[in-house]
C-alpha cells in the first residue's frame, strides 16, 4: 500500500502542471515593500497560539534573530524581507489561526497541518492572491470553508481534510482554474455544488468520509485531468455514472464502503491509466470482465471485496504484471482459481475467502503450485470456499515471506506436508474445519514466529508433537475436534506466551501436566473437555491466575476439587461436569465472585450447597445436578430464578423457592423467618440509636448485600478469540468518526461510540490513538501489553485492536473496548453546568460500591496479575461505570510493570519519571522530583 501511494505521489508531483515551490518568487513578484507588515503579521499569528509543546516557536522570541530566520518561515530571494512560505506542520500547536496572516501578501505556501488548531478558517485568507498551496488538514477547525478562497487564483493544492468543517463546499472554488489537488475528507460537509464542473484542471479530488448524500454527481466526469478520485466511506446511493469513463488520466479510483449498487459501467474497465481500483464493501453486482487484465495493464491494486459479483475470476489478471493486491473476498465467485497467477511476480496479497470457488481434482489445485513462483507473497486467504481433494505438497514451497495462510472451512483431504516448517515467517496458520488426516507434522515446531495455530475440526490422529513447545511466541493453539491420542506434551509448558489452549474433543489420556497449569499467561481459556484424562486435578490449577475460561468437563478426573482453585480469581466460566470429583465444594470458591457460568454436575460431590453462591451477582447459570448434595437450598441470587440453575438428581436437598417443589427443611427455622428476624434486629438497633463504627459497618454490608441481589447479570463472553477488525469497519461503526459519536478526548487520542455488526449489533467504545502526539505509539503498545494478559471483572475489557493504515496510507491504531453505559465517575462527581442531561447524584451505597470495585481492581493489578502493574494515572475520568453502576478501571496508556519478589517490589527505572495527571499524582512524591518547567508531565 505504501509503495502504491508513493507511486501516486510521484505521478502527481512529477507533472509539469504541478510546479515546485522554492525560495524564489520570480513568477509572482509584487511591488509591495512593506516588510514590516510581515513581521507584525507573524507576531500576531504567534499571539493566538496558546500552547507550543514542542517549542517550535521558541526562535520567534529571539529579538536578535531576523524573522526570516525563524523556524518555519521562508523569505523570497528577490524580496528577502517578504515571507513566501510558513511551514509549521506536526508541532502540536494549539490555538486559532489569526486573520492577520492575510497580511503576508507574498505568501505562496501555508502548511499548518497536524496541529491542534481550532476555530474557523479566516475569510481574510482570500487576500493571499499569490497562494499556491494551502494545507490545514488534521486539526479541529470548524465553521464553513471560506468562499474568499476563490480569489486565490494561483491555488494548485488545497487540503482541509480531517477537520470539523460543515456546510456546502463554496461554489467560488470553481473559479480556481489551476486547482489540481482538493482534499476535504473527514469533515461534515453537506454536498458538492454543481460549480465543480468548472474545475477542468483538477488533478486530485478527495472527499473521503464526509456527509455527502445522494449519488455520485455525473459532472465529476468533466474533471478531465483528475488523477486520483476517492469518494469512499460516504452514504452514496445509486450506481456508478458512466460519465466517469471520461476521466482518461485517472490513476486511482476509490469508492470503498459506500451504498452503491448496480453494475460497473463497462467503459470504466477501458481506462488503461488506472493503477488502483478499490470498490470494496458495496452492493455492486455483475461479473468481472474476462479482459480486465488486458484493458487495465497498469493495475496494481484490485479490491472488489464484499459485493455481489458472480462468475469466474478472470485469468487475464496475469497480464497486469504489476498487480500486487487481489482482494475479491465475500462475493459469489465460482469456478477454479486461475492457474497463471504465478506470473505476477510482485503479488503480495491474495484474499479470496467466502466465495464458491472450487477445486475437485489435482488440476484444480494447480493455482497453488503456480503461486510458489510469487516469491514476495505475504498473505494467502482462500478459506470458506468449496475447495476439495488432496492438499498438494507444493504448499510448503510457497514464499518464505508468507505471514498469513488460511484454508479453513473447505473440504480439503490428505495430510499437511511434512516440511511445512519451511514457511519460516508464518505468523498465522488456519486449517480449521477440513478433512485433513494423518499426524500433525513435527516440523511445525520450526515456525519460530508463529503466533496463532488453528487446526481444529479435522481428522488428525496420533500424538501432539512435543516440538510445538519450541514455538516460544505462540499465543493461541487450537487442536480441538480431532482424533489425537496419548498424553498432553509437557513441552507445551515452554510456550510462556500462550493465551489460549484448546485440546477438547480428542482422545487424550493421562494427567493434566503441571507445566500447562503453571502457564500464568493463559487468559482466554484452557479447554480440555471431552477427552479421557484420568488423574487427580493438581493443586497447580491455582497458578492459572489470569484464565477467564476453564473447561475440564467430560473426562475421568477424580479426587477432591483443589482449594487452590480459589486463586483463579478472574474466572468467568468454570466447567467441571461429568467427572468423578468428590467431597465438598471448597470454601475458596467464594473468591470467584466474577463467575458467570458454573457447572459441577454429574460428579460425586456432597455436603451443603454453599450459601455464598447466592451473592455471586454475575452468575447466570449454575448446574449442580446429579451429585449428592444435602440440606437447605438457598433462596436468593441465582437460586431465585428457576431457569438459571439446576439441582435435579440430588435426593437429600430441601427448601428453596416453591417452584422446586422440594420438601421443607424440618431441622432449622425457616429461612424467611430468620430473614425477618434479622431485619427486626436491625430496626430495633437503629431505633435505640446505636451509632458509631459498628452501625456504619453494618450499613455498608447491608447495602452491599442488597446491591448484589438487585444487579442484573452481565452479558457472558461470546467467544474467546479476538475478532479481526479492519479500519473500514471502524469507520462504518462510528459513522465516519462522527462528532455525534465522540464521547471523550484525551492527550493521546479520542474515544468514539460505535456499533459493530457482530452477530447482530454490539455497542462498543473505540479508542483512536493520535499518532501525531509524541508518545502515542508507546501508549498503544503499553495499553495492549497491559490488557493482553490481565482479566478482572473491574477492568475494562479489550475486545480487539486494530493496527492498520487509513485511506491515505497513514498508520492507524485503535482499541475496541466494552462500552460503559453510565460514562465516567468524573461525570457523576463533577457534572458540567451546561449539561442537558438531568443532574445525577451518587448515593452512599453507590459510592461505597464504586470504592470497593476500584480497590478490587488495584489489588488484582498489584498482587494477582502475571506481572505486577501500576496504573500510574488513576483518576475519576479513568473509572467507567456500566449499566449496573459497577466500576471498571480503564486507560492503561501510562501503566508500568514492576519487578521484584512477592513480598516487596522494586520500582523499575521507567518509574523514576513522574507519570499521571496533575492533581492526581501520588502525594508521596517529593517536590524535588517534580519536573522543572519545560519537562513533560504525561496526562
Amino acid at each position: 500500500m505504501h509503495a502504491t501511494l508513493l507511486l501516486l505521489c510521484h505521478i502527481l508531483l512529477s507533472s509539469p502542471q504541478f510546479p515546485a515551490i522554492t525560495g524564489s518568487a520570480t513568477s509572482l513578484v509584487g511591488t509591495d515593500s512593506r516588510s514590516g507588515s510581515d513581521h507584525l503579521a507573524l507576531i500576531s499569528f504567534k499571539s493566538d497560539i496558546y500552547d507550543d509543546p514542542s517549542r517550535a516557536l521558541s526562535s520567534w522570541d529571539n529579538k536578535s534573530l531576523h524573522f526570516c530566520q525563524w523556524k518555519g518561515v521562508t523569505c523570497g530571494s528577490r524580496h528577502p524581507e517578504r515571507v513566501i512560505a510558513l511551514d509549521l506542520p506536526s508541532f502540536g500547536l494549539a490555538g486559532t489561526i489569526s486573520s492577520s496572516i492575510a497580511n503576508l501578501t507574498f505568501l505562496r505556501r501555508l502548511s499548518l497541518q497536524e496541529n491542534q488548531l481550532h476555530g474557523s478558517i479566516p475569510q481574510d485568507l482570500g487576500h493571499l492572491r499569490r497562494l499556491v498551496r494551502l494545507n490545514l488538514s488534521l486539526n479541529s477547525l470548524e465553521g464553513q470553508i471560506p468562499s474568499s478562497l476563490g480569489n486565490c487564483r494561483h491555488l494548485i493544492s488545497v487540503d482541509l481534510g480531517n477537520n470539523r468543517l460543515k456546510g456546502q463546499v463554496p461554489h467560488e472554488l470553481g473559479l480556481l482554474p489551476q486547482l489540481m489537488v482538493l482534499i476535504l475528507r473527514w469533515n461534515k460537509l453537506t454536498g458538492i455544488p454543481p460549480s465543480f464542473t468548472n474545475l477542468s484542471s483538477l488533478g486530485q479530488l478527495d472527499l473521503l468520509d464526509n456527509r455527502i448524500t445522494g449519488g455520485i454527481p455525473p459532472w465529476i466526469g468533466n474533471l478531465s485531468s483528475v488523477v486520483y478520485l476517492d469518494l469512499g466511506t460516504n452514504p452514496l446511493s445509486g450506481g456508478i455514472p458512466s460519465s466517469l469513463c471520461h476521466l482518461q488520466s485517472l490513476s486511482a479510483f476509490g469508492l470503498v464502503q459506500t451504498q452503491l449498487s448496480g453494475m460497473i459501467p463497462p467503459c470504466l474497465y477501458n481506462l488503461s491509466s488506472i493503477h488502483i481500483l478499490s470498490l470494496g464493501f458495496n452492493n455492486l453486482s455483475g461479473t468481472i470482465p474476462s479482459h480486465i487484465g488486458s484493458t487495465l495493464p497498469h493495475l496494481m491494486w484490485l479490491d472488489m471485496a464484499s459485493n455481489q459479483f458472480t462468475g469466474l475470476i478472470p485469468s487475464s489478471l496475469s497480464n497486469a504484471s504489476g498487480l500486487n493486491h487481489i482482494q475479491l473476498q465475500k462475493n459469489n465467485l465460482q469456478g477454479k482459481i486461475p492457474d497463471n497467477l504465478g506470473a505476477l511476480q510482485n503479488l503480495l496479497f491474495v484474499t479470496l475467502f467466502s466465495n464458491q470457488l472450487e477445486a475437485k481434482e489435482a488440476d484444480g489445485w494447480s493455482f497453488l503450485t503456480s503461486l510458489t513462483n510469487c516469491s514476495e507473497l505475504l498473505v494467502l486467504d482462500i478459506g470458506d470456499n468449496n475447495l476439495a481433494g488432496v492438499l498438494p505438497n507444493s504448499l510448503s514451497n510457497l514464499s518464505t515471506y508468507l505471514e498469513f495462510l488460511d484454508l479453513m472451512g473447505n473440504q480439503i483431504s490428505g495430510s499437511l506436508p511434512s516440511d511445512i516448517g519451511n514457511l519460516q515467517n508464518l505468523g498465522m496458520l488456519v486449517m480449521d474445519s477440513n478433512h485433513l488426516t494423518s499426524n500433525i507434522p513435527a516440523s511445525l515446531g520450526n515456525l519460530n514466529v508463529l503466533h496463532e495455530l488453528f487446526m481444529s475440526d479435522n481428522i488428525f490422529s496420533g500424538q501432539i508433537p512435543p516440538s510445538l513447545g519450541n514455538i516460544s511466541q505462540l499465543n493461541k493453539l487450537s487442536l480441538a475436534g480431532n482424533m489425537l491420542s496419548g498424553s498432553i506434551p509437557t513441552q507445551l509448558g515452554n510456550c510462556t506466551n500462550l493465551q489460549l489452549l484448546d485440546l477438547s474433543y480428542n482422545r487424550l489420556t493421562g494427567a493434566i501436566p503441571i507445566e500447562i497449569l503453571s502457564l500464568s499467561s493463559l487468559s482466554e481459556g484452557l479447554y480440555l473437555s471431552h477427552n479421557a484424562l484420568h488423574a487427580f486435578l493438581p493443586s497447580e490449577i491455582g497458578k492459572l491466575i489470569n484464565v477467564n475460561n476453564l473447561d475440564v468437563s467430560k473426562n475421568r478426573l477424580y479426587g477432591e476439587i483443589p482449594d487452590s482453585i480459589g486463586e483463579c480469581v478472574v474466572l468467568v466460566k468454570l466447567y467441571m461436569s461429568d467427572n468423578f470429583f468428590e467431597g465438598v465444594i471448597p470454601t475458596s470458591l467464594a473468591n470467584l465472585k466474577g463467575l458467570q457460568f458454573l457447572d459441577l454436575s454429574s460428579n460425586n460431590l456432597s455436603g451443603r450447597i454453599p450459601g455464598y453462591l447466592q451473592i455471586f451477582h454475575s452468575l447466570q447459570l449454575l448446574n449442580l445436578s446429579f451429585n449428592s448434595f444435602e440440606g437447605e437450598v438457598p433462596l436468593d441470587g441465582v437460586f431465585a430464578n428457576m431457569s438459571a440453575f439446576s439441582l435435579i438428581g440430588n435426593r437429600k436437598i430441601c427448601g428453596g423457592i416453591p417452584e422446586l417443589r422440594l420438601p421443607p427443611c424440618s431441622s432449622a427455622q425457616p429461612h424467611g423467618k430468620k430473614h425477618r428476624a434479622s431485619i427486626s434486629v436491625v430496626i430495633i438497633t437503629v431505633a435505640n440509636g446505636v451509632l458509631g463504627l459498628t452501625l456504619i459497618l453494618f450499613f455498608i454490608i447491608l447495602y452491599w448485600t442488597q446491591k448484589s441481589r438487585k444487579r442484573r447479570p452481565s452479558m457472558a463472553s461470546m467467544g474467546t478469540e479476538l475478532i479481526r477488525v479492519s479500519y473500514h469497519e471502524l469507520v462504518k461503526a462510528t459513522d465516519g468518526f462522527s462528532s455525534a459519536n465522540l464521547i471523550g478526548v484525551g492527550s493521546f487520542g479520542s474515544v468514539y461510540k460505535g456499533v459493530m455488526e457482530w452477530d447482530g449489533e454490539k455497542i462498543v467504545a473505540i479508542k483512536i490513538l493520535n499518532l501525531q502526539q509524541q508518545g502515542a505509539s508507546r501508549t498503544f503498545i503499553a495499553e495492549c501489553e497491559a490488557l493482553r494478559s490481565i482479566r478482572h471483572r473491574n477492568l475494562v475489557k479489550i475486545i480487539t485492536a486494530c493496527s492498520s493504515v487509513d485511506f491515505r496510507g497513514n498508520d492507524f491504531k485503535a482499541l475496541v473496548l466494552e462500552f460503559m453505559e453510565n460514562g465516567s465517575l468524573e461525570q457523576w462527581l463533577h457534572p458540567e453546568v451546561n449539561e442537558r442531561c438531568p443532574m445525577r447524584n451518587l448515593n452512599l451505597e453507590q459510592r461505597v460500591s464504586i470504592a470497593i470495585d476500584v480497590a478490587s481492581a488495584l489489588d488484582y493489578l498489584h498482587h494477582h496479575s502475571p506481572v505486577p502493574i501500576v496504573h500510574c494515572d488513576l483518576k475519576p475520568s479513568n473509572i467507567l461505570l456500566d449499566d449496573d453502576m459497577t466500576a471498571h478501571v480503564s486507560d492503561f496508556g501510562q501503566a508500568k510493570f514492576l519487578s521484584g519478589s512477592t513480598d516487596s517490589f522494586s520500582i523499575s527505572a521507567s518509574l523514576v519519571a513522574i507519570k499521571g495527571s496533575v492533581g492526581y499524582i501520588a502525594p508521596g512524591l517529593s517536590l524535588d522530583s517534580v519536573p522543572s518547567q519545560g519537562q513533560e508531565i504525561s496526562e
